[in-house]
């Protein structure tokens, strides 16, 4: 943790408290939901809403996970090492935990079932806020930045996925599916995610060691089964060993003859 990521992570966490104070009090942030709302931006551009559609899916957790899992999992096997992979996995468990539990707590709904105009839409038993596709956007292609193994790679990728997420975070906007309050805080909270990795870092080093000698003492067990088998060179051709021993060969037993047989002729018949 450099002094400057410190600096951040504090910076981050103001924005993210101030956002949730904001809408609990129903400030101007809340007006300011409303407004964009009812100008229902998918209707003022409607030629784009087809693209936009598919645009966010960069956002779901599914597709993102698994197309960021596949590189990484390629990375991991390359440079023989699992950190990139449990990388991924805790960021993807810090953001489950921490977005999932302010959604249950605060229970907003989104703009398509708000009930009072004005409102903040607290405690409805909603999971709007805060935006989870935008959260989700900001760790899964951040991950590829903080992973990056030059500072060069480290730039372009920051920026590629400060694009992305940006432009998930309007997208769910402009379809009227979070209000830009939600937005506004999932960035923050997939930007507080990444900033405190490093924190993860000697637990992730201690399961990568586990792993790997589980992995070793799995394989040691294979090669001692394998040793057990017998193997015998066999003759091209020849038959096979088999797993039991040869029957040992049947003893001769001398010629028994029928009962009433002598000298090999048949005993004449007496007649009454």
């Amino acid at each position: 943790m450099t002094r400057t990521r410190l600096a951040l992570f504090g910076g981050t966490s103001a924005f993210y408290l101030a956002i949730v104070v904001a809408v609990l009090l129903s400030t101007w942030l809340v007006t300011l939901d409303w407004k964009i709302m009812l100008f229902r931006p998918y209707q003022q551009w409607p030629e784009i809403h087809g693209f936009l559609d598919y645009y966010v899916v960069l956002g779901q957790r599914g597709p993102t996970a698994v197309m960021v899992a596949a590189w990484l999992g390629w990375r991991s096997w390359r440079q023989h090492t699992l950190r990139p992979l449990l990388c991924l996995g805790a960021a993807l468990l810090l953001l489950n935990v921490s977005v999932g539990a302010v959604k249950l707590g605060l229970g907003r709904l989104g703009p398509h079932y708000a009930t009072q105009v004005g409102s903040a839409e607290l405690f409805a038993g909603g999971d709007i806020f805060p935006s989870g596709h935008t959260a989700n956007a900001v760790v899964t292609w951040g991950i590829l930045a903080y992973l990056a193994t030059t500072p060069r790679a480290r730039r372009y990728l920051s920026a590629l996925s400060a694009v992305v997420a940006l432009g998930v975070g309007l997208t769910t906007v402009y379809l009227g599916t979070h209000w830009l309050s939600d937005v506004l805080l999932g960035w923050a909270a997939g930007l507080l995610v990444l900033l405190a990795l490093p924190w993860c870092e000697p637990f992730l080093a201690v399961a990568e060691s586990w792993i790997l000698a589980a992995r070793d003492r799995v394989r040691e067990r294979l090669r001692e089964r394998r040793r057990l088998v017998p193997s015998l060179p066999v003759a091209s051709g020849g038959p096979r060993p088999g797993f039991f021993p040869p029957r040992p060969p049947a003893t001769e037993e001398p010629a028994r003859e029928p009962v009433g047989v002598a000298g090999g002729r048949r005993a004449p018949a007496t007649r009454g």
